[in-house]
């Protein structure tokens, strides 16, 4: 049974400066968890850490860059040092790019892509697992994507790659760790009103954008996750609007 108390607990949120992290990150400071923020903007993240100390929370600002294991490394010695513990990673730092299709992408587009959606989610992990083992506990929720799911052209192909990669990397993880109580769960949302929109080929209007899932829905969701009991695991999890453009578009065409 879900408690929604993590007093106590430390969290380490990475994309945290806005959309899914900025919502996780409140979430869990909201029942009690110290977060750690990490992004690559520095205000952003300095911007959500003082909304959350002002209601009362506890928030830490670690900028960087985690297509660096360096920086990965660093952050996670950091949660060490300071708190002597960690029981969540929100692995949600993800990025797209504008010419995502197949004649406009260059190779400088391909590892922008595979390097900030999976690469760094990799690195996060391998960061943690110290951590985690020693303390014969941790939940790593990994923010994949309906893209990690199921083959589309719009998402474009080195992103569907990637999200397919955090998927295969969460499972990993349950397979690998499961007897040191770390469990991994797979959070594939599907269309989601955050800025990432922004780097859509095709602008996504305002109305379409109501429509859709929206960062706190997911924040609850990751909540909800977090404040299981140990001995659950919740493998993988799809959330999608009830408007779904998809579904749609695919009637419109008549299947």
């Amino acid at each position: 049974m879900a408690t929604s108390d993590l007093q106590g607990k430390v969290a380490w949120v990475t994309g945290a400066g806005s959309g899914i992290g900025e919502a996780a990150a409140r979430a869990l400071a909201g029942a009690g968890a110290a977060v750690v923020l990490t992004g690559r903007r520095k205000e952003p993240l300095e911007s959500v850490a003082a909304q959350i100390q002002r209601a009362g929370g506890a928030a830490y600002v670690r900028s960087g860059d985690l297509t660096s294991a360096e920086v990965a490394r660093n952050t996670a010695d950091f949660i060490d040092q300071e708190f002597k513990r960690l029981d969540i990673l929100i692995n949600n730092a993800g990025t797209n790019i504008p010419d995502r299709s197949l004649p406009r992408l260059t190779p400088a587009g391909v590892d922008d892509v595979i390097h900030g959606n999976l690469s760094c989610a990799f690195y996060c992990v391998i960061a943690v697992l110290p951590i985690m083992r020693r303390q014969k506990d941790g939940l790593i929720i990994s923010t994949a994507s309906t893209a990690g799911r199921f083959v589309s052209v719009q998402p474009g192909s080195p992103y569907v790659a990637a999200k397919h990669g955090v998927v295969t990397l969460s499972y990993s993880v349950n397979m690998e760790e499961c007897q040191n109580g770390i469990r991994a769960t797979a959070l594939c949302p599907g269309e989601v009103a955050t800025p990432i929109m922004d780097k859509r080929p095709v602008p996504v209007s305002a109305e379409d954008r109501a429509r859709m899932v929206q960062s706190e829905d997911v924040g609850d969701l990751i909540l909800y996750i977090a404040s299981l009991p140990a001995h659950l695991c919740i493998n993988e999890v799809m959330i999608t609007p009830t408007h779904n453009r998809a579904y749609i578009s695919a009637q419109e065409r008549g299947f």
